[in-house]
């Protein structure tokens, strides 16, 4: 999953978009305890935690965050998901590379993303979903 606008509400995503990186690195450090708000496929995280987590559990899902956030802005993403109590298989930081290629390396079954961009890059090598919410998609 990615996580502004899926995970994720889109507050930091409109603050990096209407102000620039400097500004949204600025934003995340001064709101790292505060936990963002939950996307559009919260729920399903939960979800598939709630299998993950049950005793005897016959299946096994790996759940992963891949996302352009790098340091500082890791942290909020990060204290986000304690705060919901969910957990995640991997959490991976890519600071502004290119996904497509890491997702090709990582090798998912499916990925979830807000931005075309991001989809068009990585359904070259796995099953990619755009999902229409948040500033990314205003026309």
């Amino acid at each position: 999953f990615d996580g502004d606008a899926v995970l994720f509400g889109d507050e930091a995503e409109r603050v990096f978009r209407s102000d620039g990186l400097a500004a949204f690195q600025a934003h995340e450090h001064e709101r790292a305890a505060t936990p963002l708000a939950a996307g559009p496929f919260k729920p399903l995280l939960e979800a598939l935690h709630r299998l993950q987590s049950e005793k005897n559990a016959s299946v096994k899902i790996r759940t992963a965050l891949v996302t352009a956030r790098s340091a500082p802005a890791h942290e909020r993403a990060v204290r986000t998901l304690m705060e919901w109590n969910i957990a995640v298989d991997e959490a991976m930081f890519l600071g502004g590379l290119a996904k497509g290629e890491f997702l090709k390396s990582f090798e998912p079954d499916f990925y979830f993303d807000d931005q075309r961009g991001h989809i068009d890059s990585a359904r070259a090598y796995v099953a990619a979903g755009h999902v229409p919410f948040g500033v990314a998609n205003i026309r």
